[in-house]
């Protein structure tokens, strides 16, 4: 039996006839998602994870999982799930895949295929003592917990006094292109500082949505991280007048329930299609892997659209206004000192848009040492 206690990183657990479902939004929140492709990826398990004390050799973890497939047929490969004890990883299991949400941008309907449960096995882990470990579900896959078992007690983890770090962002925070779910750079950067991650990053879906706004005001936070931008730009959805009121409009929000609570705006990395061009971001139809170009021009930010400068230079100006208006714990980070342009020409990005593994662990070491670590230790994260 899975006590709800031990789920950490949701903002929600449903109980249902099976088991238990660990959610990134709450279910006011879910009912207010306009699209399919948000509908399945604020369901994926980024950042959930099972918090456990036992001394027990063998874990079992009973699942239902589900992933966007572009088709019902397509092999797919199967889940990692993987074991920490105090910041690394000790252990990884695979899983089969269960059910499907087959999903294209050219087909949207979003139909859901089942598929079988599953059966996560962890071996060899005793040491004759309790142990506190954490089992972190796959980041892509939306997991619905449906029994534990072990060959010794199993209990929930005391919740102890790490510093409880909120974050969100776009499919760089949720982690796409990263191998595991502790390859993500919200949980490389969680794990190294010994902080309480809940990530609310939703793949495509980092919009300002007044929901998420919402859903962080009403979370428990220590550091509250906005990595915002690049989602605006791939789909062309603001101009700077309505972006900038936006921007404070979402602030406001979170300020409702967290007046004091720092909050670290995050500006974009490098990002070279759409570092002076305006949005969207499309595929480069000469070529037959992905490949994200610029479909606007940089002369179109005279007009009022959004490149990744104009952003950077706009969360910038509003945080300083913010903090001259009284808001002592509103920081700004540029996102260029997580990943600039010369760590773009050592480490490309493989489809010009999202990290691979190495540049997802460069982002969440580097946001440990020079946000978490100054944070954890009283000092405030300062601007690069």
């Amino acid at each position: 039996m899975i006590d709800p206690s031990m789920i950490r990183g949701a903002v929600e657990v449903e109980t249902t006839e099976r088991g238990l479902i660990p959610h990134r939004l709450p279910q006011w929140a879910r009912r207010q998602i306009p699209d399919r492709f948000m509908v399945q990826t604020s369901a994926e398990s980024a950042g959930v994870r099972l918090a456990i004390r036992t001394a027990a050799d063998a874990i079992e973890l009973d699942v239902q999982a589900r992933r966007i497939a572009s088709d019902a047929e397509a092999p797919m490969p199967p889940s990692v799930y993987e074991l920490t004890e105090r910041g690394a990883v000790v252990a990884s299991a695979e899983a089969p895949v269960g059910s499907r949400f087959v999903f294209t941008f050219e087909r949207p309907d979003g139909a859901i295929v089942p598929g079988p449960d599953a059966t996560v096995r962890f071996t060899g882990l005793a040491t004759g003592v309790e142990r506190d470990l954490e089992v972190w579900l796959p980041y892509y896959d939306h997991v619905e917990l449906l029994g534990l078992r072990a060959d010794a007690p199993v209990t929930a983890m005391p919740e102890g006094g790490a510093l409880r770090w909120v974050h969100h962002g776009s499919s760089i925070s949720h982690g796409y292109r990263a191998e595991t779910t502790t390859g993500t750079w919200p949980a490389v950067a969680a794990l190294q500082a010994g902080v309480h991650l809940t990530n609310l990053a939703f793949s495509g879906n980092a919009m300002l949505d007044p929901f998420t706004a919402r859903t962080i005001r009403d979370t428990a936070a220590d550091l509250i991280s906005l990595k915002l931008g690049i989602n605006l730009v791939n789909g062309d959805v603001m101009r700077v007048r309505a972006f900038r009121p936006a921007i404070d409009g979402f602030l406001d929000t979170i300020r409702d329930g967290h007046p004091d609570t720092p909050i670290v705006l995050v500006s974009p990395i490098w990002c070279e299609p759409v570092e002076a061009a305006a949005g969207p971001t499309t595929q480069d139809p000469d070529r037959a892997e992905e490949w994200s170009i610029a479909a606007g021009t940089e002369s179109e930010t005279a007009l009022g659209k959004l490149s990744l400068r104009v952003i950077r230079a706009a969360l910038a100006s509003i945080v300083e206004r913010r903090r001259v208006d009284g808001d002592s714990h509103l920081h700004y980070f540029d996102g260029l000192s997580l990943y600039g342009e010369s760590d773009a020409a050592a480490m490309p990005l493989p489809d010009n848009l999202h990290p691979g593994p190495d540049v997802q662990r460069l982002i969440g070491e580097r946001f440990a040492d020079r946000v978490l670590a100054r944070h954890t230790a009283g000092a405030i994260p300062t601007p690069t």
